[in-house]
Parts: C-alpha cells; sequence; structure tokens
C-alpha cells in the first residue's frame, strides 16, 4: 500500500510539473522585437575628430568629415576644448542630432581648409 501511494504521488508531482513546463513554453515569443528595439537603442560607439564650439552652456561638435554639428549631451567632458581641435570617442545618437563623449584627444594641428 505504501508503494502504491508513493508512485501515486511521484506521478502527480511530474503531471504538475509537465504542465508547468507546458505553460511556459506557451507563452509568446517576443525575441525578434526586442531584438530589434535593443539595435535602435543602443548608440554606436565611433571615433569622430573636429573642432568644440561654445555658445554659453550649449556644447556642439562640428565633425570634420562631413561638417555635420552634433549637440553634446555631457559638455563637462569638452570643458576647456572650447575652439580646440579634437579627436572625440562618443556615442553617437543619429536620431537625436547628439553624441555623449567618453574619451577626448588634443589633436595637434587644426585641418586644412577646402
Amino acid at each position: 500500500m505504501k508503494k502504491i501511494k508513493i508512485c501515486l504521488l511521484s506521478m502527480m508531482l511530474f503531471a504538475g510539473l509537465a504542465a508547468f513546463a507546458q505553460q511556459d513554453s506557451t507563452a509568446p515569443q517576443a525575441q525578434p522585437d526586442s531584438q530589434a528595439a535593443d539595435a535602435q537603442a543602443k548608440p554606436q560607439l565611433m571615433t569622430l575628430k573636429g573642432t568644440v564650439n561654445a555658445d554659453g552652456g550649449k556644447y556642439t561638435f562640428v565633425n570634420d568629415a562631413d561638417g555635420k554639428s552634433w549637440d553634446v549631451m555631457n559638455p563637462e567632458k569638452l570643458k576647456g576644448h572650447e575652439g580646440h581641435h579634437v579627436q572625440l570617442s562618443a556615442h553617437v545618437y543619429t536620431d537625436k542630432n547628439s553624441i555623449h563623449v567618453m574619451t577626448v584627444k588634443m589633436l595637434k594641428s587644426q585641418p586644412a581648409a577646402q
């Protein structure tokens, strides 16, 4: 009699676990959409060369390559570099037209005007 009770208890336990596992596997999978959202949310880390401009408390960075002006999200990183030619490592938010500066390196000379 004891063996029958143990077998029944074991079968009920395994049936409950199987039902729980089946419930999890039927949950909707949203991986493709979440991966697309993650790709848009994560900005690219890029190396840019250009000039730092300051107008009051607002800092902008003008890229040498295309002449595009970017708003700077963390202007404290560029204090003291106003008007200088620098190389930045920055996260670029193209949708917001802004950059988040990670590192700043002074360059020796201004690029020649073309």
